[in-house]
C-alpha cells in the first residue's frame, strides 16, 4: 500500500488531470450574494472547522433557521450556544483566526461553504441581541468572509441524507451512556453509570439548550 501513496503535488495532478469546470470556478464569491443569503437564512446546521497552534477541530453548530446572522455582505455572526465547555473551536480561533463553515439545509442537496477569519466578541449589547429564551450566548463568533461557494449535491445525493427510509434506528447504535460507561470502565469510582446518564439526558438537554 505504501508504494501507492501520493507524496507530491505533481503526483496528485497526474491522478486528477482534468481542469475544473467553469461552474466550479465562477460560483466563488468574496461576499454574500442574494442567492447565498437565501441559503444561509434557510440553514439550520453547519459544520465549523478551525485550526489552532497544535490542534484541528470540526464542530457542529445548529439552531433555528437564520441562526447565523448576516451582518453585512462581508460579515457573518454565529452565537456560541451552550455545549460541553471543551471550547476546542474557540481556543483554536484565539490562536489562529482561519475558519471554514459548511452549511446544510434540511431537504436540499445544496451545500454552502464559507472560508474566512473569525474573532470572538463578548460585547454585552451584541450578546443580548442573540438571546434565546432570555439566555444570551457567552460569545459571538464574527466571521469575515474570504470566499464562499456552493458545493454540488452529489455527496448529499449519494448519502441519501434526507431520505427517511435510510435513517438508522438510534436504538441500534451505542448511546452516549454506553460510550461513557465503556470509556470509564474499571475506574476506582466505578465509572459512569451509562443507563442513568441516558435516562437523565433528555431532560438535561432540554434545560440547557440555550
Amino acid at each position: 500500500m505504501t508504494d501507492h501513496i501520493i507524496k507530491s503535488v505533481e503526483e496528485l495532478k497526474a491522478v486528477y488531470n482534468q481542469e475544473p469546470s467553469e461552474a466550479s470556478l465562477v460560483k466563488e464569491s468574496d461576499h454574500v450574494t442574494d442567492e447565498y443569503r437565501r441559503l444561509i437564512e434557510a440553514s439550520t446546521f453547519l459544520a465549523l472547522a478551525s485550526v489552532g497552534s497544535d490542534e484541528i477541530d470540526c464542530s457542529p453548530r445548529g439552531d433555528n433557521p437564520g441562526f447565523v446572522r448576516i451582518q453585512d455582505e462581508k460579515t457573518l455572526m454565529i452565537p456560541d450556544r451552550r455545549g460541553n465547555n471543551r471550547v476546542d473551536t474557540l481556543l483554536n480561533i484565539v490562536n489562529d483566526p482561519r475558519v471554514s463553515l459548511m452549511f446544510l439545509i434540511p431537504g436540499s442537496g445544496t451545500v454552502l461553504r464559507v472560508n474566512g477569519r473569525a474573532v470572538l466578541s463578548i460585547d454585552p449589547e451584541l450578546l443580548e441581541s442573540f438571546a434565546e429564551k432570555g439566555k444570551p450566548p457567552r460569545s459571538v463568533m464574527v466571521v469575515t468572509i474570504d470566499v464562499m461557494y456552493f458545493q454540488c449535491a452529489r455527496a448529499v445525493m449519494r448519502a441519501k441524507l434526507w431520505d427517511a427510509s435510510m435513517h438508522v434506528d438510534p436504538k441500534s447504535l451505542p448511546s452516549a451512556g454506553d460510550i461513557l460507561a465503556s470509556q470509564t470502565k474499571g475506574r476506582e469510582d466505578g465509572g459512569v453509570d451509562g443507563e442513568a446518564y441516558d435516562k437523565e439526558w433528555p431532560e438535561r438537554a432540554e434545560k440547557s439548550m440555550w
